[in-house]
Order: C-alpha cells, then sequence, then structure tokens
C-alpha cells in the first residue's frame, strides 16, 4: 500500500508540502499540485481519514525553543524572543516559548502543538539537527551550525564580526590585542556563534602579525575582573580588547580603570553586542551591534516562507558594522614602554 512518504518521494516534493496540498491549509503553486495529484494517481495512495483530519488541524502557532543554558545571557535571548514574537504576530501566529531541551523537538512537533519551528542556541555539531532535519513541519535555526545541509538558518555572521573588530584595533596600530569572550561553558559546548567570533579573531591577528589573547570570561563582575588581571599581567603591552560578553562589559571598564587604564586614552575597546547594551554605560561605547529582533524577525520571514514551499536549505548571514562611539583610538606611543 502507498504511503504519503511515497507520494512525496515520486512528486518530488516535501512530506510538508504534500500534506499541505492534501489538507489545503497553505497555498500550492499549480505545477506542485498537478505533480502530487499525479502521483496519488498512479500509486493509488488513499489517505486514511482519521489522519487527514489530523493534518488538516493547523494551530496558527510557531514553537521557539530556547534552552535556558547555563552561560546564556537572559537579556539577549529575551531580544531575539521579542523579534520572533512581533513577527509572527504580523502574520498570524502565536508563539509558544519552549525553554527545556531535553526531547522539546519530538515531543512539540510529534503532537502537532506546533505548525513550525525556530531553534535557538545552536552548537557547532547541534544533537538536535539530525531530527530537525527530518520533521514534516519546517524548521529556521537562529544560529550556524557546521554542515548546513539540509537546513534553513540565519545570524549575524560572528566570523565576520571578529575579523572586523580585530582589525578595528590593528588599523588604529595596536600591535598586542585581546578577546574577552563567551563564557568557559558556552566555549565548552561550540556554540557556534562563540566558536565563529574566535575563529574570526584570531584570523585576523594571526593574518597581521599581532601578539593575541582570548579569554573565555564568565558572565559576572567577578569574571570579568579574573579576565582583565590575567590579562594586564599576562600581556602588559596590550591596547586593545574586545569584548563579546555583554553582561561582562561594564566590569571590564570598570577593572580596566582601576588599572590605570584609560578608555580610549590607554586602552581601546571594542564591543560585540546589542545597541542598547553599549549606548547604556556611562561612557558609550564603539561596537558592532547584534540585531536581536532584526533576526528573530526574520526567522518568522523565513519559516513563514518554507510553510509556503519556499525550498529549505538557505542560510542568511547579516553583515556586521561597526558603530563608532569613541572607544578606539590610535595606539599610544608609550605602549612598547610597559
Amino acid at each position: 500500500m502507498a504511503t504519503i512518504e511515497d507520494v512525496a518521494r515520486r512528486a518530488g516534493v516535501s512530506l510538508s508540502t504534500v500534506s499541505y496540498s492534501l489538507s489545503g491549509k497553505r497555498p500550492i503553486s499549480a505545477e506542485t499540485r498537478r505533480r502530487i495529484e499525479k502521483a496519488i494517481e498512479e500509486l493509488g495512495y488513499r489517505p486514511h481519514a482519521g489522519a487527514r483530519a489530523l493534518a488538516s488541524a493547523r494551530t496558527d502557532v510557531i514553537g521557539l525553543l530556547a534552552p535556558l543554558r547555563t552561560g546564556v545571557d537572559l537579556h539577549v535571548i529575551m531580544q531575539f524572543v521579542g523579534g520572533v514574537v512581533t513577527g509572527a504576530s504580523s502574520a498570524g501566529y502565536d508563539v509558544l516559548l519552549l525553554t527545556q531541551d531535553e526531547g522539546s523537538v519530538a515531543r512539540v512537533t510529534g503532537s502537532s502543538m506546533v505548525d513550525a519551528l525556530i531553534v535557538m542556541d545552536i552548537e557547532d555539531e547541534d544533537e538536535r539537527l539530525p531530527a530537525l532535519r527530518t520533521l514534516a513541519q519546517p524548521s529556521v535555526l537562529i544560529g550556524l551550525p557546521r554542515d548546513v545541509h539540509g537546513l534553513s538558518c540565519v545570524d549575524l555572521d560572528f566570523t565576520q564580526a571578529g575579523e572586523l573588530a580585530a582589525r578595528r584595533l590593528l588599523t588604529a596600530g595596536h600591535r598586542s590585542i585581546a578577546l574577552i569572550g563567551s563564557p568557559v561553558e558556552v566555549v565548552e559546548r561550540h556554540t557556534s556563534y562563540a566558536d565563529r567570533m574566535m575563529r574570526g579573531f584570531t584570523d585576523a591577528s594571526t593574518e597581521a602579525g599581532a601578539a593575541f589573547a582570548v579569554l573565555p570570561t564568565d558572565a559576572s563582575a567577578a569574571g570579568a575582573v579574573a579576565s582583565v588581571d590575567t590579562l594586564v599581567s599576562t600581556m602588559p603591552d596590550v591596547t586593545g580588547i574586545v569584548v563579546h560578553n555583554e553582561s561582562a562589559l561594564p566590569h571590564v571598564i570598570s577593572r580596566l580603570r582601576e588599572h590605570g587604564r584609560r578608555v580610549p586614552e590607554d586602552m581601546s575597546v571594542v564591543a560585540v553586542c546589542p545597541e542598547s547594551v553599549a549606548v547604556s554605560l556611562p561612557t558609550p561605547v564603539t561596537s558592532i551591534d547584534i540585531p536581536a529582533e532584526f533576526i528573530g524577525r526574520t526567522a518568522v520571514e523565513m519559516l513563514i516562507g518554507l510553510m509556503r514551499d519556499s525550498p529549505r536549505g538557505e542560510a542568511r548571514l547579516v553583515s556586521p558594522r561597526i558603530v563608532e562611539r569613541g572607544s578606539v583610538a590610535d595606539a599610544p606611543a608609550s605602549a612598547s614602554a610597559r
């Protein structure tokens, strides 16, 4: 007996497209519908009445899987969530927020709780990817795994952001620079954005022949103090810092001041963070802004396209840009004397 999988294979479309064609709950192009109807006729496929009724049960809900793991910045996560909610509301969808990672993909999609899924906190080798590649429901990742085959993704181009931040310091004459980065647990999970940020910073520094260090930093005042203390003791000539850690950023600047390092006279600082963080400091910092809300809205836009039969497998990377706010200056002439 022919199955819906057989129909999809014969018609050259996804399972979800066949389901949408049968239920009429999503627009399908005339040519795609013709191929599906031809495949159904050739195979003699007869959908089960109960399954057909279940398939037509549209929820108008998008699932958002945002696991609250250790080391994540809740403030930044909620900016992404806000973008998703705004985009979904504009398209007539509600959002089901899922914060528990274990089994969430199978639970919400297998029980038809949602029409589609957005997944956050993506790791380079994410264990959720095999399930996401085989889902009948479409999904979009906020993040970029190492293997993007068969997946739709959107994110800031963090590799380019790391390169851009390092080069901003290098072009100002800084030859000893550092990255105060994500918490250790985020780095150890090989969370995609952290790995790509470090890769871009390291590659640009190496290419320029500069001395550099990368310090994973706990997202706290104590973590910032520890990283700054380590940095000034092991790299006394350091004159430029990139901070990719929103929670640590204000404490990094405060601790530098306690070490007698003024920003930007003695130490130039580039932050990679949401704009709201960069401008909220007593002295705003030059930054590469993370457009979290825009990325959240873009994820919904891509998801709506997938539900309307757009092909899977698109990766959109938002190009980073530096916003100057006065925290970068030319390297001090006395740097080599330290």
